[in-house]
């Protein structure tokens, strides 16, 4: 970092002495042309849209991902209630159970929380409950069935609560809302002052358009809480899913918690 600093300083130090010294033996002491305000707004405006369109690719990666461990995880949650269906009838039914209980406490209190990048602990409780149930498995042909899809929930929700962050440093962010504002006002100072409707008409569309792009990588880096954000479509349809085998497998009993997921007391 300190070196990039000094060696931009010494390098504008140099150009500037450059000009002051070496220009005039060049070109004579009365030279007057040279590169105007206006020429210089070119590459501050290309550079502008390279690091709003380098950011708007981090970002929506970020989007990108958080989806796909979306997915993922309910899928492997799932492939829980279907490796279920070989253990005996006891842990199968606290299998479908906790399955759908994991389901509802992460679509009622963990979807919400991770709009601020947060998580819930809610989950977690019945997590720990199918490691309890796996115990009692060992030996059985289904433990390593179930095992296997425990893991991948659990990997696929540690990368969705990862994603749930913003990827792009708030530094970042106020350093491009900076280039932003120069770069609108170097724009700006560039206008002719007469006849210049048209001008004005394009330096606003610019400023909509960079404006939107800043707009968009600031909603797509958080993918939970932005007006484009990922539902909870996925994890709803597996809870669906569970409820239903749950059911079907057990229809004289109660699941152990309520619909936001909340273990039941007693």
């Amino acid at each position: 970092m300190v070196l990039v600093i000094v060696v931009a300083v010494v390098a504008l130090l140099a150009g500037l002495a450059a000009n002051r010294w070496l220009r005039p033996r060049l070109v004579g002491d009365d030279d007057d042309s040279g590169m105007g305000v206006k020429d210089l707004v070119g590459p501050l405006l290309t550079m502008t849209v390279l690091l709003l369109s380098f950011v708007l690719v981090t970002a929506n990666s970020s989007y990108g991902k958080a989806e796909v461990a979306s997915r993922g995880e309910a899928r492997a949650v799932d492939q829980l209630v279907e490796a279920a269906e070989y253990a005996p009838a006891a842990q199968r039914s606290r299998i479908q159970a906790d399955a759908v209980c994991y389901a509802r406490a992460v679509r009622e209190q963990e979807w919400p929380a991770m709009s601020d990048g947060k998580g819930s602990a809610a989950p977690s409780v019945w997590s720990t409950d199918f490691r309890r149930t796996f115990r009692s498995l060992e030996g059985k042909p289904a433990f390593g069935m179930l095992v296997a899809a425990d893991n991948k929930r659990s990997d696929e929700r540690e990368e969705r609560l990862t994603q749930a962050t913003a990827s792009i440093p708030s530094a970042i962010f106020w350093f491009l809302l900076a280039t932003l504002i120069i770069t609108v006002t170097a724009l700006g100072i560039c206008l002719p002052r007469r006849n210049n409707r048209g001008q004005i008409i394009t330096l606003v569309v610019i400023t909509a358009l960079l404006t939107t792009a800043l707009c968009i990588i600031r909603d797509v880096d958080r993918p939970f809480g932005g007006i484009v954000n990922v539902e909870p479509t996925a994890i709803a349809e597996a809870e669906r899913q569970a409820t239903r085998d749950f059911t079907i497998n057990h229809p004289a009993a109660d699941l152990p918690c309520d619909d936001q997921g909340n273990r039941r007391a007693g």
